[in-house]
């Protein structure tokens, strides 16, 4: 992994005199006129204040950041930046239970996929190998649902290590449990792959239904998915959810 410097040169803030915001206030007070500046479509203002909280150390401010470079949003895209910080993010690490998990979890979800497909034009290359150990971790240590299914495609396709159907199943079958709905559709063309027709097309049913849903179509259907308990997978029955 790289590590980060954050700009530390630039213009002085351009906040309005009255918030009685400048550069020289606390993290916490910047990092929360940035969330408000942002919520009020103020971006410019939202950016530079995270950037200042940033070099204070506020990991929240450093994440708003990331993601605003990652999506082009308010600032120009910049992807190498917004690993850069993400990298910063997941370096130094976060203690059990505290309040930074989240970041630290997404930091290491948002280099797993970096680390996958690499950054054009930077020092960032391909590395799949890398990606797999990260979406591991987020897998298996935070139970991150999108690094369960993305741990889970990879182990399917061999890609950054050895193919593992078995291992690829449970991670996706965890992922499909927590309502993602691609992580549903790989774990039932798998188990479709293997001869169990009828209940991999019913859980592809029930994934495309889901994304359906989280489109904003309303779903119509009624999917019964057989429960047929193999010995080697005893939590593979799935519970339609309700709603």
């Amino acid at each position: 992994m790289l590590a980060l410097i954050i700009g530390s040169t630039g213009p002085a803030l351009s906040f309005d005199p009255d918030a009685g915001i400048d550069e020289k206030s606390g993290p916490l007070v910047l990092f929360k006129f940035g969330f408000s500046a942002y919520k009020n479509g103020k971006k410019d203002d939202a950016a530079e204040a995270y950037r200042h909280a940033a070099k204070q150390g506020h990991s929240g401010a450093r994440w708003a950041l990331a993601n605003m470079y990652a999506a082009g949003d308010g600032v120009v895209e910049d992807d190498y930046e917004a690993f850069k910080i993400y990298d910063r993010i997941a370096r130094e690490g976060v203690e059990p239970g505290s309040s930074e998990t989240g970041y630290f979890v997404n930091a290491l979800v948002q280099l797993a996929s970096y680390y996958r497909r690499g950054i054009p034009n930077s020092p960032v290359t391909a590395d799949p190998t890398q990606a797999r150990q990260l979406y591991f971790q987020a897998a298996s240590v935070f139970g991150v649902s999108e690094a369960q299914y993305q741990l889970g495609s990879m182990m399917l396709a061999g890609e950054g290590g050895i193919t593992d159907l078995r291992q690829a199943k449970k991670w996706l079958n965890r992922a499909r449990k927590s309502g993602h709905p691609g992580a549903a559709a790989l774990f039932g063309d798998a188990i479709f792959q293997e001869g169990h027709t009828v209940r991999g097309l019913a859980y592809m049913t029930v994934a495309l239904e889901r994304a359906a849903v989280r489109a904003g179509f309303k779903s119509y259907s009624n999917v019964t998915i057989p429960c047929e308990t193999p010995r080697h997978e005893p939590d593979a029955c799935y519970e339609r959810p309700r709603g």
